[in-house]
């Protein structure tokens, strides 16, 4: 992205208080600033002060700002593609000769939507992230790059229940699936000024449901 900064010749930033701020800190901080305000609207200063540090810290951990917001979405990436690997292995093999598309995309988005209401607020502010590049060609080699390989799990299985069906038709339908799984996993609120008030963005049980 044009907002990308250059890296900052610097080295390890000299010990002080400081140095109790862990990278982690740093991502946890940056997670939340991203999914509120996107890429474009952080700055590393404003991660750096909301982790109580200097921003010479980022720079020396991560070398720039979209070194920053790339560390972020790979640190939970492992996290997602294992649980939904897992869920969509189990649905296999318990309903071998029997693998329905509704069966599938199930076990593919319960992990996610699981994981969203186990209490650690960062995943929800994960999702926002996700939601915000997803159609950015920037953010679409980074999604590429760290979530594919459960996509191409997902499609593996659809074709138990759809063997005559071709792969192409099943990318695109998976693209459609992809762009509605993401707004409701970022728990936008157009649902609720669309349907006024009838429809809560918030309320997971009964976006899984549906």
């Amino acid at each position: 992205p044009a907002e990308d900064q250059p890296a900052r010749k610097r080295g390890r930033p000299k010990r002080s208080g400081q140095n109790v701020i862990t990278p982690l800190k740093l991502l946890e901080s940056a997670e939340e600033q991203f999914a509120e305000r996107g890429f474009y609207g952080v700055t590393t200063r404003q991660v750096a002060e909301a982790a109580g540090c200097d921003d010479s810290l980022i720079y020396y951990h991560f070398t720039n700002k979209r070194g920053l917001f790339e560390a972020v979405l790979e640190r939970r990436s492992p996290i997602i593609n294992e649980v939904r690997r897992l869920s969509l292995r189990a649905y296999a093999e318990a309903n071998a000769g029997r693998v329905t598309v509704k069966g599938a995309i199930a076990a593919y988005l319960n992990p996610m939507f699981d994981l969203s209401e186990s209490g650690d607020r960062g995943w929800k502010n994960y999702y926002s992230m996700v939601a915000q590049i997803d159609n950015t060609s920037w953010g679409g080699e980074l999604i590429h790059r760290f979530f594919d390989p459960a996509v191409y799990e997902l499609i593996s299985v659809i074709k138990l229940a759809l063997p005559e069906t071709p792969d192409r038709e099943l990318y695109w339908a998976y693209n459609f699936l992809a762009g509605s799984m993401m707004i409701a996993l970022a728990e936008a609120g157009r649902v609720e000024e669309l349907s006024f008030g009838l429809c809560q963005a918030s309320n997971l049980p009964e976006v899984r449901h549906r």
